[in-house]
């Protein structure tokens, strides 16, 4: 039996998977998504699939890839769903098909502990803080049970706490073979149990790490797969783009001269003046960064000459100059005490490839690249291709190591572009040749749904813009009991505008208001749906950047989203600046080819964390009247679900309202 005739059979009604899976419903855009990974797998190429949201496309991939028989990779742009992906779905599809897999789970090196590094920073020369001291308490007990080393398997550590960078690895500290723990070593463990299972699911971030360093672990995984299965691969490009170029931040610098000197007191104390060598290189980051000034943290400083921006140029070059001769000087002197321990062989080629790095930024920018400075407590220095098309092209649809043919690449997401080639997606990618679809979701949005675009609201410019988004969701979010998300298009305006709630908010209405950055993310969904749900101190979550998307909260905890303005692309960010300026080289229109199909995208993820499920039903408010009085409103207006249109404030809260009488006339019926 073929694929595709398989494919068909496990999604016909009465199936295993009808009578296996609780949550299966029978799509038919799922089916056709399905089959076309099917195909795809079949013969070779690569496929791009758009599937609305309620698509089912997950079940769509898994389902042919299993019954393939092929050694399968999947990546996902987050942890979440790749832990979702290993713990949950896979389980079931294996289970309900009745299917022999072996499966792997792996991420990057600072997802795992590594015991080499927790027994260091127990011995640490400095006192650490009492937090970060009790924090690695809990590491070290736990570290006893674990077998796979994950700590996202360690409950309430904070996946900002400082303490993971002491008890992880990177590619650069890791001793490999001659760390006196690696036989224990959770990555290798991770990666053996890739090596030998037929489906591996990891990150798009790990994905694009090895391919850029070619470490062993993907370098080995690949050649031996023929499919590989981008999911949420909207996220490709970007991250792509962050791995394939080149990177020296002062942070890098000052870990390896913790490290250095940390190793060096403990190990081979009097051999040499550690404390100087360390005070050198420590002087010359600070140094680099007091050339910046007192530029905004966050800002991102275009380099197209011989230093960053409006930074004096001398200065500048003197300063990176000092850097590199810092971190030759402690090459030598590590060259000194390599044989005493392994430790000291990984520090010296750390302080080589540091080196590297410094000399690397030196000379100008490489042909196709494009370079800059991000500044804030830390600085990066970034040097980046402006897109992954020439990667893709030449090293994944065509690898010039292997003569091997007919391998699968498939790309699916919910939002890949406003346009049927979705060029948004296909062309930084590379994939202009792949073949294409899209899946409408099955979703009933006129009757789930509705927009509203305030038309009397200020321009987003306007100083007052935040002040009155604010005074609407607090007119707006009590009808509910909150039940409100409120999207940013910036960190400053999350600030605004929660600050401007929580004096609008009437005290009656008992409201609580959630920002982004108060607590981990994890903590902050998790209380906004305990408020939903318990239907007491009801919350409103003001969120920016990664609440766009990979949000998830079926049913009533979510009715009501409101976005503050179109999510445009920020015109002086320097790498927006590069693509556009290549556009105009082509004779093309950044804003239309580039600026609107970005923001149009970002909407779409947006607008998608309102309506999860069938039963869903939402409003969604977005505070721009740009989309009203801008020729490009329309085409960003048609990017979104085809929700019914609202006019007035007035037919939003009744709209609102409606959502609350049915609820009370579903429990007055029980």
């Amino acid at each position: 039996m073929s694929l595709q005739n398989s494919v068909l059979e496990a999604f016909a009604p009465g199936s295993v998977l009808a009578c296996a899976v609780e949550e299966f419903r029978l799509r038919p855009g799922q089916t056709e998504m399905a089959l076309a990974v099917a195909r795809t797998i079949e013969r070779g190429g690569a496929l791009v699939v758009e599937a609305g949201t309620g698509v089912g496309k997950t079940f769509s991939y898994l389902v042919p890839a299993l019954l393939s028989g092929e050694r399968i990779l999947l990546s996902t742009a987050t942890k979440t769903l790749q832990d979702q992906l290993y713990a949950r779905d896979l389980p079931r599809l294996i289970t309900a098909l009745g299917l022999p897999v072996r499966t792997a789970l792996l991420k990057g090196r600072s997802s795992y502990l590594c015991l080499h590094r927790m027994a260091l920073a127990r011995q640490g020369v400095s006192a650490p803080e009492p937090m970060v001291t009790r924090a690695l308490a809990r590491i070290e007990i736990w570290a006893q049970q674990t077998r796979t080393g994950d700590l996202a398997e360690l409950p309430g550590l904070d996946e900002r706490s400082p303490v993971i960078p002491l008890v992880t690895s990177t590619r650069e500290n890791c001793l490999g073979s001659q760390c006196p723990n690696f036989r224990e070593c959770h990555v290798n463990l991770a990666r053996r149990e890739a090596l030998a299972a037929d489906v591996v699911v990891i990150n798009h971030h790990l994905f694009f790490a090895d391919l850029a360093v070619r470490e062993s672990g993907m370098a080995e995984l690949l050649p031996t797969v023929r499919t590989v299965i981008f999911d949420e691969a909207h996220q490709l490009n970007e991250t792509g783009v962050q791995f394939l170029g080149r990177q020296l931040s002062t942070g890098q610098l000052l870990d390896f001269a913790r490290d250095m000197l940390a190793c060096g007191l403990q190990q081979a104390r009097g051999l040499v003046d550690w404390s100087q060598r360390v005070s050198v290189l420590e002087r010359a980051a600070r140094d680099l960064r007091l050339c910046v000034g007192r530029a905004y943290p966050g800002t991102k400083l275009g380099w197209t000459g011989a230093a960053p921006g409006e930074i004096e140029p001398q200065a500048w070059c003197d300063a990176l100059s000092a850097l590199h001769d810092a971190c030759l000087e402690a090459t030598s002197a590590l060259s000194t005490v390599s044989e005493i321990s392994p430790d000291f062989v990984r520090l010296q080629e750390r302080a080589e490839a540091l080196a590297a790095l410094t000399d690397f930024f030196t000379r100008d920018c490489e042909a196709g690249s494009v370079r800059w400075l991000d500044v804030g407590s830390q600085l990066r220095l970034v040097e980046s291709p402006l897109d992954i098309a020439a990667a893709v092209q030449s090293r994944l649809l065509s690898p010039p190591e292997t003569t091997e043919a007919g391998k699968s690449w498939i790309f699916t997401s919910a939002t890949l572009g406003d346009d049927a080639a979705l060029s948004w997606f296909t062309e930084p990618c590379g994939l202009t040749q792949a073949e294409i679809l899209q899946v409408d979701s099955p979703f009933d949005y006129p009757q789930q749904a509705a927009l509203y675009v305030p038309a009397n609201l200020p321009r987003p410019a306007d100083p007052a813009h935040s002040e009155q988004v604010a005074a609407l969701v607090a007119r707006m979010a009590p009808l509910l009991g909150g039940r409100t998300l409120v999207l940013t298009t910036t960190l400053r305006a999350l600030r605004a505008i929660s600050e401007a709630l929580q004096a609008h908010l009437p005290s009656e209405a008992g409201l609580q208001v959630l920002a982004q950055g108060q607590l981990p993310k994890r903590e902050l969904m998790t209380r906004f749906r305990q408020g939903a749900e318990t239907g007491q101190s009801g919350c409103i979550l003001v969120a920016s950047a990664s609440f766009w998307e990979g949000v998830d909260i079926p049913g009533d905890a979510l009715q009501l989203v409101v976005i503050d303005k179109l999510p445009f692309p920020p015109p002086n960010d320097p790498l927006v600046q590069a693509r556009a300026r290549r556009l105009e080289e082509a004779r093309r229109s950044p804003f239309n080819d580039y600026f609107v199909p970005e923001a149009a995208v970002a909407l779409k993820q947006g607008a998608g964390r309102l309506i999860r499920r069938e039963t869903d039903r939402g409003l969604l408010i977005l505070c721009d009247t740009r989309l009203l009085s801008m020729g490009y409103g329309r085409r960003l207006l048609a990017a979104l679900p085809p929700m019914r249109r609202l006019k007035t404030e007035e037919e939003a809260q009744e709209f609102l309202l409606s959502f609350t009488r049915a609820s009370t006339t579903d429990l007055s019926s029980t």
